[in-house]
Order: structure tokens, then sequence, then C-alpha cells
């Protein structure tokens, strides 16, 4: 398999360069969540006090999700905010999920990828200098090109989460 950073036709170049190291990251999760079982994608560690993969998944989700209509220049829909529920839960922990399926955490996230895919073929690479608000209460302001930059990099921040989950997890199998 050769790795590239190549866009889709239909893409601008920058944006599909942006885009594919996206994709690229989230077909990396997907590798290194196949054949988890129910029970590892709840585990939480030997003492319930980290995130889930499950867990990881729906915040990956979620923010991205929110950066897709930040980048179209809409707020969430209603009813997708009340589907996947917020970014971040009470106290500024990840939001408590447990026993939803891999698959079904997989194909959720497909759709999230294929609506941003849908997004970033209307975009220019111009379009890539737009400001947006992002954050707990839009108090932070990036570019468009950050945020896809930023959906990729923070697959990645977890993917190392999960890693280590899966690691605890086959150690206490031992």
């Amino acid at each position: 398999m050769i790795h590239d950073l190549q866009g889709d036709a239909m893409m601008s170049p920058i944006v599909g360069m942006l885009f594919s190291a996206v994709r690229e990251n989230n077909d990396r999760l997907k590798g290194i969540t196949d054949g988890m079982s129910q029970n590892e994608v709840d585990y939480r560690g030997s003492d319930s006090s980290s995130n889930s993969t499950a867990q990881l998944i729906r915040h990956l989700l979620c923010v991205d999700l929110n950066w897709t209509y930040r980048i179209k220049g809409q707020p969430l829909p209603q009813a997708l905010m009340e589907q996947y529920g917020p970014m971040i839960g009470e106290n500024n922990r990840l939001p408590m999920i447990s026993e939803i399926p891999l698959s079904t955490l997989i194909s959720q996230y497909d759709h999230v990828m294929q609506l941003l895919h849908d997004t970033c073929r209307q975009l220019t690479d111009s379009d890539l200098d737009h400001v947006v608000a992002f954050g707990h209460e839009n108090e932070k302001r990036a570019t468009i090109r950050w945020g896809l930059w930023h959906i990729a990099d923070h697959s990645r921040y977890h993917q190392a989460h999960i890693n280590l989950l899966r690691k605890w997890y086959q150690a206490g199998r031992m």
C-alpha cells in the first residue's frame, strides 16, 4: 500500500490534501479498532477511570461533526445534537456511553466523514482562509485550514489512547 495525501479529484488541491489526511486517519482508526469485542470497546482501564474506546470514538465523531457544520457556516442541527449528544459532558468529561456496538459507532462516524467529504467538495482553496469560531463558548477562532488539520491531528491523539487501552485490556486478560 502506498500512502499519499492525494486529494479527491473533485476537491481543490489544498482542500483535497487536508481531507485526505483526515480520511487516512479515519481509516487508521478503523484498523486499530478492528476485531474489538464489546467488552474491549467499553473497557475503561483497570480502575474504570479512563475514557473507553466507545467514548473516544463518539467524542471524535462529535468534534468532527461540529467542525463540519462550522465549515459549512451553519449551526449543528438539533436532531444531530440529540442523536450523538455533546462533545463534552458534565465536569468537562466525555459523556458516558456503553453497550453500543463498534460497528454502529463506525457506521455513525462514516456518516460524519461523508458529510465532511461532501462539504470539502464545495470548498475552494481560498475558502481555507475563512475564520470560524470554535470551543465550548465559541471563544476561540481559527481558519478552516486549521480546522481540517485539527480533525486529523485530534484523531491521531485519541488513537494513542485507544492503543493504550488495548494494551491494558490485553495485559489484564493474561
